[in-house]
């Protein structure tokens, strides 16, 4: 019974963890891929270090979110499902597994790079912040998850040097923002009349004003990542790519191939907002929607295609 109650717990406390949440923590690869030095060993390493270390403290952020949010999860229709809002996680556990984590965390960061701890420890405060505070307060809260996102990409840079283009850095925002009110406009959709109790800012934002952010930020992200592309570097020389294309078409900017594809997800993640009411949790749509997660691979193959594969 003991050895039962040791693993039950364990994957209790995995399942609090919340594992697909870590896909946000991906964009710390953004900088090395966009520079081409993915396929590094070293690089790649570092960065992938970076990502288990973000991994560790985001978890341990959401350890300390559902015990704040525990009462409010209960009225949810899935969040009551949760070890911690059930009550099959005693407070102390909980609370041990955060510490241990974030403690984890920071030393590992302060090894790799004294920069990455800086970042680390901004994210772990507005992480804070959020949970007792900023996630009660209208834009502020969608604010603050945006500002997460940044210093993930900022991180992934930091940790091996290399710079960020500015309208990339654009780009992640504009994206975390559409991803956040997308998520409030879901949750304001499932909930509606526990609406209040699960969440006080979602009876001050008004339905009208989420729909006009979202279309705002939807079309923010592909002005953005559209600059993007066109002020990236040529990846084939020019005269290499006359020869093959009319001169009409004869542009090296080839990353620009792959904005009809994040058209395409954009464009699909709107529909899922808004006819299916899915944006709540944006790391299960991902998974869960083939059309998306296609377009998402889609367009990740023809990124690493063009950069490291068709270039000269």
């Amino acid at each position: 019974m003991k050895n039962r109650s040791i693993v039950a717990n364990s994957f209790n406390i995995l399942i609090s963890l919340r594992p697909t949440q870590w896909l946000k923590n991906l964009v710390v690869f953004a900088a090395i891929i966009f520079s081409r030095e993915l396929f590094i060993p070293s690089t790649f390493l570092t960065v992938f270090y970076t990502f288990l270390i973000f991994s560790a403290a985001s978890s341990s952020m959401y350890l300390v979110n559902d015990l704040v949010d525990k009462n409010k999860d209960q009225l949810h229709f899935s969040k009551r499902n949760r070890p911690i809002a059930s009550g099959n996680l005693s407070t102390r556990s909980v609370l041990s597994v955060a510490l241990i984590l974030i403690v984890t965390s920071l030393a590992a960061a302060s090894y790799i790079s004294n920069y990455l701890f800086f970042i680390l420890l901004v994210y772990l405060a507005i992480q804070l912040l959020y949970t007792f505070w900023l996630k009660n307060v209208i834009v502020l809260d969608v604010l603050a998850i945006a500002l997460a996102f940044m210093l993930r990409i900022f991180a992934g840079s930091v940790v091996v040097l290399t710079p960020l283009s500015a309208w990339l850095i654009l780009t992640t925002m504009m994206l975390a923002l559409f991803l956040g009110i997308g998520k409030r406009r879901s949750e304001l959709t499932l909930l509606s009349g526990i609406a209040a109790s699960h969440r006080k800012t979602l009876l001050s934002y008004p339905v009208q004003l989420l729909d006009g952010l979202a279309f705002m930020m939807a079309t923010a992200t592909l002005i953005t990542y559209s600059l993007f592309t066109f002020n990236s570097p040529e990846t084939i020389q020019r005269e290499v790519f006359a020869s093959f294309f009319p001169r009409t078409l004869a542009s090296p900017k080839m990353l620009m191939v792959t904005i009809p594809i994040v058209v395409y997800g954009i464009f699909r993640y709107l529909y899922l907002i808004f006819e299916k009411s899915e944006g709540e949790s944006p790391e299960k749509v991902f998974l869960t929607d083939r059309p998306l997660f296609a377009s998402v691979i889609l367009w990740l193959v023809s990124v690493i295609f063009i950069l490291y594969f068709f270039s000269t």
